[in-house]
Parts: structure tokens; C-alpha cells; sequence
């Protein structure tokens, strides 16, 4: 089925939806949570991988149209002596089956961006509280499709952004939250991640390094490369808004409220191809639409900005961008610098903020430093995975919510207007609703990670 067309039948279909209790949504004498996986690709199957080495979980079933992906998904769970998952792996729909299952307490949500907000909306109406992986949306319309189904089911959603639980991003956290930077003025973050190396199947040298992408593509290369090909926005906004978005208390007090957005001329991918492959080769014909570097600048309720960059076919090294700045100084940290007036050694001199890092260690990572040891993304995604479990067997509110992805996503069509129209200002809604005016900061604050 078309993604739109599912959209549309599945938003019908819930309409009438009986109301649920996040609070009777996991059983107290229930032991483990059992969880079922939407999406077990790459992505996908790291978070199996960390659910495996936990005693509190229970994998019950797996979706995915790609075969290959399920079969390494139950040769990892076979790895770990776990039980054989049930699969669901007929097409692009099946996943409506695994979410049938009265077995099942939660989902994680790890598939194409464009199937992230249809395939939540269906697990809310079925009763299943969605982790859902990092993107932007497709639309605006279906930032406030998932805030509606969330609040008419009452099933909470999980946003999984791994990069907020940085070791070094929580440390900042901690000198924002006790004013080392004075009031916070303005904040930056971004994705700047060479993208161009994509990895191909050509039948005869699977997953080959190459310049192909779509059905030849391997993994996300199958449709990620396609959203550059058609869109020309900030496509993957939440690692670098997210972790600036709790340092503001963003829908806890504080809102963000427009947006513009510029993008470059788009040359990046071309050139690649035709280095690598020749300019007869097909791809090197491809139209790209995203420009090579997307910038955008936020607005907040509370007086602050933000600017966001986003930048995937350049060379360059992988950096998020971050700088966190107020009233009494700054950290960059690209350069893995501080500087704070009054308190660093020389005026106007930049110091490295090692003994910053570990003086303001965030207690999370002192508490569980040795379990996340060897978990990816250097073991922030151990953080985000427990948060997720933890919050539901002690049945308190995610770290991340449904307002936090609906926030997050909007800024990619939001972008994309501003862009079409020469960087014009794009009001950012409120889908709080105006709860955000008495929503509390919970990120972070205690042993739960939220």
C-alpha cells in the first residue's frame, strides 16, 4: 500500500479508538516488557542487540519486508539463546499484524523515515507505546496526525534521539542547568556527516563500496539517497536540535516559534559519481535537489535562537556542530573548547574543556558508565534504549514524547517551504497546544534518564 493511502486508511480506521491508560498499559506483576521490532535493518538491529543483553525484556516479533534483515535479526536473537521471534516479513503492511498481537506492551519503530509517523500512529491505535528512530517528516500534516492519535488513545511515544544522551552533551547540560553559561543567548548543532560512499548489491559484489543507490542500494542506501534526489530541506534535524532543545526546556517552558532556512547550490553527490564511476555512468544524469548545506535559524518563546546545518555531501569530518552560548560565556565543540568570563585562566583565550567534562559529568553516565561500555554511538545508545524500558516498567512519562518528534520533525517541511520561497520566515506551531506554559523539564533529571 502507499504510504500516503495507509496513512489516511489507518487514521480513519482509529477514529473511534477506546481510550487507553498509559498507566495500565504494562502490568505491575508482569516481569518483562515484551517488545515487538518494526524495522530490523542496520539500525534496527542495534537496538535488538542491547534489548538481547538485558534480563527485563522480551522479544516476541520482528516486521520487515526485507527478508535478509529478518534473517539476520533471528540469527543475532539465536546468537543471544533467545527464542525464535515471529516474523512478519509479506510486505510493506505485515507490521499491522505484529501490532494485532495481545503479547506484545511496546514497539520499536526503526524503518524508512517516511514509514516513521504512519507506522506509530498504527501502534497507538493498537494499544503499543512506539519507540520511534530519528528523521524529519514528510509533511506538516503528520506532525499533528501522531499528536492526535497520542492524546486521543492516551498511549505515550517514546523519541528516541540518542545524541541527547552524548556523554559530553550532558555534561553541558549540566553547566547550562547550573548557569555556568550565565542566561543562554544562542545555541547551535547540526548534522555534518559525509553521506556521498553509499554501499550497492549488484548481484555479483554485495555490498560493494559504489555510487549506486535505490533497489541496487544497500540498507538505507535503498531510500535515504532518494530524499536528496526529491527534497531540499534540513532532512535530519533532531540530532542537533534535540540536545540544544532540552538545554532551553523546549515545550517545558519554552517553545520554538519560526524558522528560515537557506540552502546551497547542490554539487556534492554529482561530483562523486562522476569521480568514482565516469560521467557516462546513469547516476551521474541524477538531478539532485538538496543543496550541498542546508542552514537554518530558529526562534524561541523565550528570547533565544538557534541555528542548525545540515550537510551530508561535502567533504569534510563528521561533526554535530554543537556551541551552547550565553551571557557569561561558551562551548564549541568542534574545537573542544570553552570559554567562560571571570573563570577561564586568559581574557579572551579560549581553554580545552576536559576538566569542565569531567567536573560536570553528568550522574547518569557515572551511574551506568560500565553498561553502556560498548554500546554504539559510544554508548549513548545504551542510554536511550534504557530510558525507553525503564519508563515503562516503572509506568512514569518518557524522557522524550510525542510533542518533542511532532517539534523536531516539523522543522524538515518547514525548512523545505522556507527554502522554496527564498528563506521566507515559517511559523513553527505549537502542538502542545499551549501546555508547554506548565510542562516541567524531566530530561535527564533523575536515574531514568528522563
Amino acid at each position: 500500500m502507499e504510504r500516503r493511502k495507509f496513512l489516511k486508511t489507518s487514521l480513519a480506521a482509529g477514529a473511534a479508538a477506546t481510550m487507553l491508560n498509559p498507566t495500565v498499559l504494562f502490568a505491575a506483576k508482569q516481569p518483562k516488557v515484551r517488545l515487538g521490532f518494526i524495522g530490523v535493518g542496520l539500525r534496527g538491529r542495534d537496538h535488538l542487540e542491547l534489548c538481547l543483553q538485558r534480563d527485563d525484556v522480551d522479544i516476541i516479533a520482528i516486521a520487515d519486508p526485507d527478508s535478509n534483515s529478518a534473517l539476520e535479526a533471528q540469527a543475532l536473537i539465536a546468537k543471544y539463546g533467545r527464542k525464535r521471534a515471529i516474523e512478519f516479513t509479506k510486505g510493506d503492511e505485515d507490521f499491522l499484524n505484529l501490532l494485532k498481537r495481545e503479547d506484545i506492551d511496546a514497539v520499536i519503530i526503526a524503518s524508512p523515515w517516511e514509514w516513521h509517523i504512519p507506522q506509530a500512529i498504527a501502534a497507538v491505535k493498537a494499544g503499543k507505546m512506539p519507540a520511534v528512530e530519528v528523521c524529519g517528516a514528510n509533511d506538516l500534516q503528520e506532525c499533528w496526525d501522531i499528536v492526535d492519535a497520542v492524546e486521543e488513545t492516551r498511549v505515550p511515544l517514546y523519541m528516541m534521539e540518542n545524541v541527547c544522551y552524548r556523554r559530553d552533551v550532558m555534561a553541558v547540560l549540566n553547566m547550562a542547568r547550573q548557569g555556568l553559561f550565565g542566561e543562554l543567548l544562542h545555541l547551535q548543532g547540526g548534522y555534518q556527516h559525509d553521506l556521498r560512499e553509499v554501499k550497492f548489491n549488484d548481484g555479483k559484489q554485495p555490498y560493494g563500496k559504489g555510487v549506486e543507490f535505490g533497489e541496487k542500494g544497500f540498507s538505507e542506501a535503498k531510500w535515504r539517497t532518494n530524499h536528496s534526489v526529491k527534497r531540499n530541506g534540513e532532512l535530519y534535524p533532531t540530532h542537533g536540535l534535540g540536545p540544544v532543545a532540552t538545554m532551553l526546556d523546549v515545550n517545558r517552558g519554552n517553545r520554538l516559534t519560526a524558522l528560515s532556512s537557506v540552502a546551497t547550490k547542490a554539487r556534492g553527490l554529482h561530483k562523486y559519481i562522476v569521480a568514482q564511476a565516469g560521467p557516462d555512468h546513469p547516476n551521474a544524469k541524477v538531478n539532485f535537489k538538496l543543496g550541498d548545506i542546508v542552514t537554518t535559524s530558529i526562534q524561541t518563546a523565550n528570547g533565544e535562537t538557534i541555528v542548525l546545518s545540515h550537510d551530508t555531501s561535502s567533504p569534510r569530518p563528521y561533526s554535530l556542530n554543537f556551541r551552547v552560548q550565553g551571557t557569561n560565556g561558551l562551548w564549541m565543540d568542534d574545537m573542544n573548547s570553552i570559554y567562560i568570563q571571570g573563570k577561564s585562566p586568559r581574557a579572551h583565550v579560549w581553554e580545552k574543556d576536559e576538566a569542565y567534562m569531567k567536573a560536570y559529568d553528568h550522574a547518569l553516565w557515572k551511574k551506568y558508565e560500565n553498561q553502556a561500555e560498548g554500546a554504539g554511538h559510544g554508548g549513548m545508545d545504551f542510554f536511550v534504549i534504557n530510558s525507553f524500558i525503564e519508563s515503562i516498567k516503572r509506568k512514569e512519562p518518557f524522557a522524550m514524547d510525542v510533542y518533542d518528534l511532532a517539534t523536531w520533525y516539523a522543522i524538515t517541511p518547514l525548512s523545505e517551504t522556507s527554502i522554496a520561497e527564498g528563506g521566507s520566515l515559517q511559523q513553527i506551531p505549537d502542538f502542545t497546544r499551549g501546555k508547554w506554559l506548565n510542562r516541567k523539564p524531566i530530561f535527564a533529571l533523575d536515574e531514568l534518564g528522563y
